[in-house]
């Protein structure tokens, strides 16, 4: 029986070209960005999947009260560690990872061919790593390769990087020019779809956080393995009872809580002090996953607008074959067949141009799918699920409703002018194109959020500064020779020596009234010098900027605040002048100026407070320079030349800072890309349903169109005659769209502390671009349908 309805839908296929070609190519479209969509969402929920243990392993999440509330870190103190290890039931290991200089850069030297290179990621972890996150060796031994200082593991790609072909067993690299290190392990590259993205792993051992581990500086991230016994709630308890005998009350700033392994991936954001570049969220999961079924959805409403329009010539086939002893089950059967070979011949076209557009979904997304995830066992049943379903939601109507016609209605007007078909049909062109306006005003939206943010006067100028990486000038106390250096470039118009710049983590502490204030507020410092406000264009409200010298043995600390720590403190800028600041920068800091708040982090939260300040608490790495120039490349030329001059031992490790806030908002970036890309792509679809629609409407009223030219009707009143009917449809979709995008985008834009207003402008625009993007779908069908010869149309009559 299979097989003859597979001839019979071979055939139907054959005998409809033109309406059989359009189904399969919008269904092909609409399933291959369903397939990439769903692509990326398996790719971002297999993160950490790898690993043996990874439904044991946990990460230590720190909470600390903050200016807008709770904030979340993912750092804890390097005490907790061992503490966890020692005293906690049920954690078995637990490991500590500190990238290195708190997320900088890292200089490295190999000492074998005296090669200079930049690492971004290196971190310093305990011994315990390899017990919890299982990697594969290619050389040296898992549990052994990190017991000693000065140790490291390699990958296997950063080993080629740094050795070549030579074997880098015994080798030896320096750090930072000052830390020699013994390679003792090679393993195979980290996955993509791991969150530990390290290509260098030394000893912590190595570090003096390991001989003095303290309660205070939160600044390693922590992982613990636990046993099958192990309950998260009563661990959490105990770990604040832990807290409770190492640390008094009035000293604990923060608590902790526990999270899963497979929930750190796409269930942190918003959590701050991430070491790794690898970050997903569920919510760019979810608005993915809902698209691609969007689409899906708009593609199979293709199939059921044409299935249902052909129904009436359908309905004589169905009658027939109910007169000869066809049952429904049959019929039922014989339709679901038809639309499981036209969908299986667009799922097998969209495999094929899902399988060519990775690399080009890759570049749109910023990811690395793997190409081979097409062939892995999750995507194919990915396939088959979406096969099955798009030929059970495609082919419901001809094989629920077609197949139930009685013989006796065959020859009813009723069965033949389709009510009920025409009915399924207008709310089918309803829904698909509810969907695309949906779709449209949504990326709209988005993409003005994110100019709207870019184009924000941040309180600070980011345009024309670059942050030089100048740690080993630190060391070899050459800041000062640098700074001349770079004072005469003829592009420089200042310099400044910072610890960080705004958008990159400085130290956190916390702002207190006074001594006896219980609360406080969190408060960004950041360790400058007397420039610091020119460089970065920040407005002075008060006081003057840091003093230009420092006596050695002078152990007063001049601090600036923003205008939000002073708010806080209950002071005007004016009356802020002098008064000393309690925010563990020392028992003489006093405030010297006031500048007005600048936002320093991501516009999803309200501006903080934040502090510059002249102590020795922290190192000033970072070399800031404003310049003017229109020749840019020879700009930066200067600038090596200038740098290698003074650190001739040193890479040239450069940021630009304008180009540093737009990373603060690659997520959304991302998320708007792929939204208008496939966007257009389903606007695409949705058009060339109607535009099949629109041809068989045509087509059924050629004799109606023929007697109306006969007696006198233009072209124009054929052409507005044929088109009125989908464009009131049109306008429907429009009703419905409008209210329910505002919903979606308006609970959207409520995640940023800096919103754009909804314009009515987005609707009309959208508005009209959908019903002209319709009419010249419908037009062009109208207007070939009305110029036909009327002689060809009412000869059969």
């Amino acid at each position: 029986m299979i097989r003859n309805h597979l001839k019979i839908a071979w055939r139907s296929l054959l005998a409809d070209r033109k309406f059989s070609l359009i189904n399969i190519v919008g269904l092909a479209i609409g399933l291959s960005i369903s397939l990439l969509l769903f692509l990326f969402v398996i790719h971002e929920r297999s993160f950490n999947q790898m690993y043996a243990n990874k439904d044991h392993i946990y990460r230590m999440l720190l909470h600390t009260q903050g200016d807008h509330g709770e904030e979340i870190w993912c750092n804890a103190p390097a005490a907790l560690a061992p503490a966890l290890s020692q005293d906690i039931p049920g954690i078995t290991s637990s490991v500590r990872m500190l990238k290195h200089d708190f997320g900088d850069r890292a200089f490295v030297n190999v000492n074998l061919n005296n090669k200079q290179l930049i690492e971004p990621l290196l971190y310093w972890c305990d011994d315990t790593f390899f017990t919890i996150f299982d990697s594969e060796f290619i050389q040296g031994e898992p549990q052994k390769a990190l017991t000693r200082p000065n140790t490291v593991v390699l990958t296997e790609t950063t080993a080629r990087r740094y050795f070549g072909d030579r074997d880098p067993m015994g080798q030896m690299i320096t750090v930072d020019y000052n830390i020699e290190l013994e390679v003792t392990g090679i393993i195979k590259d980290l996955p993509d779809n791991s969150t530990i993205d390290a290509n260098v792993i030394a000893s912590f051992k190595t570090l003096n956080y390991y001989r003095n581990p303290s309660w205070g500086n939160a600044s390693f991230e922590t992982y613990c393995l636990v046993s099958d016994t192990f309950i998260p709630e009563t661990a959490e308890k105990e770990i604040q009872q832990m807290l409770d005998r190492y640390v008094k009350k009035e000293e604990q700033w923060y608590h902790f809580s526990l999270q899963p392994l497979e929930k750190v991936h796409l269930y942190s954001v918003g959590y701050t002090n991430l070491y790794s570049s690898r970050k997903g969220s569920i919510r760019e999961v979810r608005i993915f996953s809902f698209l691609a079924l969007l689409i899906l959805l708009i593609a199979c409403i293709n199939y059921m607008n044409l299935a249902t329009a052909r129904s009436q010539k359908r309905i004589k086939d169905v009658g027939i074959s109910k007169t000869l002893g066809a049952s429904t089950r049959s019929l039922i059967s014989r339709f679901y067949t038809e639309t499981a070979l036209i969908t299986g011949i667009a799922i097998i076209l969209g495999v094929l141009l899902a399988f060519a557009a990775v690399p080009l979904f890759n570049s749109i997304t910023e990811k690395q799918l793997d190409i081979n995830l097409v062939f892995s066992l999750k995507f194919i049943t990915a396939i088959l699920v979406v096969w099955i379903l798009t030929s059970f939601i495609a082919g419901s109507y001809p094989a629920l409703y077609l197949s139930r016609v009685s013989p006796k209605e065959v020859m009813s007007t009723s069965a033949r002018q389709g009510n009920m078909a025409g009915m399924v049909r207008k709310g089918l062109v309803v829904l698909q194109f509810s969907a695309s306006v949906v779709l449209i005003i949504g990326v709209t939206v988005i993409y003005q959020q994110i100019q709207f943010i870019l184009q924000k006067d941040l309180g600070y100028d980011p345009e024309n500064v670059v942050a030089i990486s100048a740690a080993v000038a630190v060391k070899n106390n050459s800041t000062e020779a640098l700074l001349d250096e770079f004072r005469k470039a003829p592009s420089v118009l200042q310099v400044s020596m910072v610890q960080g710049f705004p958008g990159m983590e400085v130290s956190s502490r916390s702002l207190y009234v006074s001594e006896n204030d219980p609360h406080g507020i969190s408060l960004q410092s950041n360790r400058a010098d007397h420039t610091v406000t020119e460089v970065l264009g920040l407005r002075l409200l008060a006081g003057r900027p840091l003093p230009r010298f420092k006596q050695e043995r002078d152990t007063t600390v001049d601090v600036i605040l923003n205008k939000k720590a002073v708010d806080y403190l209950g002071y005007t800028p004016e009356e802020a002048i002098g008064k000393r600041v309690h925010a563990g920068l020392g028992n003489n800091s006093y405030i010297r100026g006031v500048v007005n708040d600048f936002n320093f982090s991501s516009l999803h939260s309200p501006i903080g407070a934040y502090s510059f300040h002249n102590g020795s608490m922290e190192p000033k790495r970072r070399l800031l320079v404003r310049f003017n120039s229109d020749n840019l490349p020879a700009t930066l030329r200067d600038f090596e030349t200038r740098f290698k001059k003074i650190v001739p031992d040193s890479a040239f490790d450069y940021t630009f800072l304008d180009k540093n806030t737009e990373q603060l908002y690659a997520a959304e970036k991302r998320t708007a890309r792929v939204g208008l890309v496939f966007s257009v792509l389903a606007i695409f679809v949705a058009c060339l349903g109607l535009f099949g629609l629109a041809a068989f409407t045509a087509e059924q009223r050629n004799k109606e169109i023929g007697i109306r030219k006969v007696l006198g009707a233009s072209v124009f009143r054929i052409t507005r005659l044929l088109s009125k009917d989908f464009l009131k449809l049109v306008c429907l979709a429009l009703i419905i769209a409008f209210p329910l995008a505002y919903w979606l985008m308006d609970k959207w834009l409520r995640e940023f502390a800096y919103r754009i207003e909804i314009s009515w402008v987005t609707f009309l625009i959208t508005g009209i671009s959908a019903l002209l993007i319709a009419l010249i779908t419908i037009s062009f069908q109208s207007v070939k349908a009305a110029m036909l010869n009327p002689v060809k149309t009412l000869k059969a009559e």
